[in-house]
């Protein structure tokens, strides 16, 4: 390639740079990873000085290229470059994982609007890039996404899943950058230096791949060059580097990893690092990208639903979501190979350039939506609720995030029969009720199924609607309202007890409220179709009126559902009740579903006898 000396010799200079920060950070700080960080510190140095094309001024201009640091434990030389670049006036390096800095100890959006997802947990950096890539490329928008990964992330599943799913859908402006620098936090890695290793896995799975040295400039920026083609395969660069590269004591040494230096050493490595030229000037060499962000288009209001026949709510979500991707160009949607089954293929057939599918692939289908939500886009990401017990990590990780992602989980529940316990979500409410600033959802009909994905597409944050296999009646009117933390409640004249149900055991508290009538004992029944947040003054007032008994039917195992959220209602009011719960309280086997309600005592039935022994009691 054709570039002038001087700047070349610059970028190796703003690498070294890079190094002296990321010492001169992790000594302060008293821990963290310099050793990561030096041995990625020249490609980082080459993508923010003279390959990505952004602005230090505009973190989140969409016609920006983005980075990804997938291995967020370097997060030190990611701070180093965006302070060279004066991206970050008035933090100092000093402050690296100080309690209200910015820099902290793995990179989080929701401190450095610089981060697009909070990385740290390895494996998900790719699929985050993938995402992202896919929003600039359905936008249109030359930007291009570059991701940084460690040689030891790359044992991940989560790494290849996002990879097969870039070559099958041709992102070309995905760049993958391996950092092969041979030593893992405890041992070498798994493949050490061997790059016709990694070549051979990254060709295999359709990636133009290319192999280098990590510490040679020229390379590093021809490699890049290279990666400007857009020629239908998503690009990896698997760069030999050395941990703790530029210092005689820390290169290729074990026993560095996650150590800052001490003392004389500190001295010592900086002296070794600057007799090889360093230099913090990045002025006059950063490309800066020109033109705007595509319009989003207009959005418009949910029309309301219509629903007068029975239907599963499953399905209801796939008639919504349609509806909202005609009035919100933002929502996208992603689906795990069950799209027949969760509804999803609705929005498949009206929207196809809007829909991902994501193949049997969970972890990666996740953190995609996750890297779509950084983009602008709403996503709706959908499959089997006990599938998603497979990316809690990545869940998790997105809602450390404050990421815009909206999950919808299907065959919920005992209540699916035949298919068995490795099938039915039983975990799914508790797994998504410990999420942090999440709203939990679990609609009953076809209107409400309607009213909360209108919900979950107002709410800012992640959002879990549980969906179910079986038809049900239509019980809410097209124009009632539903609203977060409220529930809906039909009362009875001199109620003696409250029957609190959701989904498939509302409607079954349903008929055994009209089966108690008929006997000559009124209860209450309430529809707890959001179980967070939960207005607990009004509930625990709805128990109280109703003598302060009450019976909880959810299809769900005992811990962390209904049953909890009502109790803990209870306890934040101070509110005395007599409590009582029929849940699926052990792993269930394969049945009709009316078979596996009974056993477990969710159905109308059962129901009726647990409210006669709660009033006896």
């Amino acid at each position: 390639m054709t570039l002038s000396t001087d700047v070349k010799t610059r970028l190796e200079r703003l690498g070294n740079q890079l190094r002296i920060d990321s010492i001169v950070e992790t000594t302060a700080a008293g821990s963290g990873h310099p050793t990561s960080c030096m041995s990625c510190a020249d490609i980082v140095a080459a993508l923010f000085f003279h390959e990505m094309k952004w602005n230090p001024g505009e973190p989140h201009a969409p016609n920006h290229d983005r980075f990804v640091l997938s291995k967020g434990h370097a997060a030190p030389v990611l701070y180093a470059a965006l302070h060279e670049a004066g991206a970050t006036p008035g933090v100092k390096l000093e402050d690296l994982r100080k309690f209200g800095s910015p820099f902290e100890g793995h990179p989080m959006p929701t401190a450095l609007p610089w981060v697009d997802v909070a990385t740290g947990s390895l494996g998900q950096g790719l699929s985050a890039g993938l995402g992202m890539a896919l929003a600039a490329r359905l936008d249109g928008s030359p930007a291009r996404v570059f991701v940084l990964l460690g040689d030891g992330e790359s044992a991940e599943g989560n790494v290849w899943e996002a990879a097969n799913l870039a070559s099958h859908d041709k992102v070309d402006n995905l760049v993958a950058i391996f950092d092969i620098n041979a030593l893992g936090q405890s041992d070498p890695t798994m493949f050490a230096h061997d790059m016709e290793a990694y070549r051979k896995r990254l060709e295999a799975f359709g990636w133009d791949t290319q192999v280098i040295d990590g510490h040679d400039m020229s390379q590093i920026l021809s490699a890049l060059e290279k990666t400007r083609h857009r020629n239908g395969k998503p690009h990896a660069i698997a760069a030999r580097t050395d941990k703790g590269h530029g210092v005689s004591f820390l290169s290729g040494k074990e026993g560095w990893h996650g150590k800052p230096l001490k003392g004389e050493q500190v001295q010592q490595a900086i002296d070794e690092i600057k007799a090889q030229g360093a230099e913090g000037n990045a002025a006059g060499i950063i490309q800066v990208p020109s033109g705007g962000a595509p319009p989003l288009g207009t959005r418009l209001p949910l029309p309301a639903p219509g629903f007068k026949e029975a239907i599963a709510t499953r399905e209801a979500y796939g008639d919504a979501l349609v509806a909202l991707g005609k009035v919100r160009p933002d929502v996208v949607a992603l689906d795990g190979d069950v799209k027949n089954s969760t509804y999803s293929e609705f929005f498949k057939k009206a929207n196809p350039q809007r829909f991902f599918d994501c193949f049997i692939a969970e972890q990666n289908m996740v953190t995609m939506a996750a890297g779509l939500a950084a983009c602008g886009k709403v996503p709706f990401v959908s499959t089997f609720a006990a599938f998603f017990s497979r990316a809690y990590d990545q869940i998790r990780m997105a809602a450390i995030s404050k990421s815009n992602v909206k999950y919808v989980g299907s065959h919920a529940g005992c209540s699916i029969g035949e298919d068995g316990p490795s099938q039915m979500a039983l975990e799914d409410l508790a797994m998504f009720r410990a999420i942090p600033d999440s709203l939990v959802l679990y609609p009953s009909d076809g209107n409400s199924t309607w009213r909360c994905v209108e919900l979950a597409a107002e709410f800012r944050g992640p959002v879990f609607i549980r969906t179910s296999r079986p038809k049900t009646p239509i019980v809410y009117d097209a124009k009632e309202s539903f609203k977060m933390g409220e529930f809906k409640t039909f009362k009875s004249e001199n109620s003696k007890a409250v029957i609190i149900g959701a989904g498939v055991t509302f409607h079954e508290a349903h008929k055994a409220q009209k089966a108690l009538a008929d006997k000559g004992t009124a209860v209450t029944v309430i529809d707890l179709y959001c179980l967070k947040p939960l207005n607990a003054v009004s509930l625990s007032n709805a128990i109280k009126e109703a003598g302060g008994r009450v019976l909880v039917v959810e299809d769900h195992y005992p811990e962390g559902g209904l049953g909890e959220a009502v109790l803990h209602a209870l306890a934040t009011t101070g509110t005395s009740a007599k409590f009582a719960q029929a849940a699926v309280t052990s792993i269930p086997v394969s049945g009709k579903p009316e078979e596996l309600m009974h056993h477990y005592g969710l159905d109308a039935e059962s129901i009726v006898t647990q409210v006669g022994k709660l009033l006896e009691g």
